[in-house]
């Protein structure tokens, strides 16, 4: 197995569950009890491993490999995945440059407020922090 994971650039540990949630089906065994992989094996856990960095879960990968093995092309069930990670890409980039802003403008309340007593200027920054815009 690790000449397969090495192979695939993908841990032992993620090979194993993998086949345990039913993504990689079982492969042949040596009398030893070693896993014997082809290079369609090894390719499989690549596409895994690649689906994975889109940040596709493992039902959706599960779901795209069914497809699959049904000789049915998932191109359009992948673009619909891949649109809704982006809208969610989207949505926490939209988030950051807001927090961003309140971030900038709570240094800016910090700078002004450098001659008055620490209490007061901790609590001018959180307030107005926490002011939305």
């Amino acid at each position: 197995m690790s000449a397969a994971a090495q192979a695939a650039g993908v841990s032992i540990k993620a090979i194993r569950l993998w086949e345990a949630k039913g993504l990689v089906p079982p492969v042949p065994r040596t009398e030893a009890g070693y896993r014997l992989f082809t290079e369609d094996d090894v390719e499989l856990l690549r596409f895994i491993r690649h689906a994975k960095l889109l940040n596709f879960s493992l039902d959706e990968i599960r779901e795209i490999l069914d497809m699959r093995r049904g000789y049915c092309a998932p191109c359009g069930r992948v673009a619909a995945i891949l649109d809704a990670h982006i809208a969610k890409v989207d949505h926490a980039i939209m988030e950051l440059h807001r927090r961003r802003r309140w971030l900038a403008d709570a240094l800016a309340t910090a700078h002004e407020c450098n001659h008055q007593s620490e209490d007061r200027v901790v609590g001018q920054i959180i307030k107005k922090a926490a002011a939305p815009n």
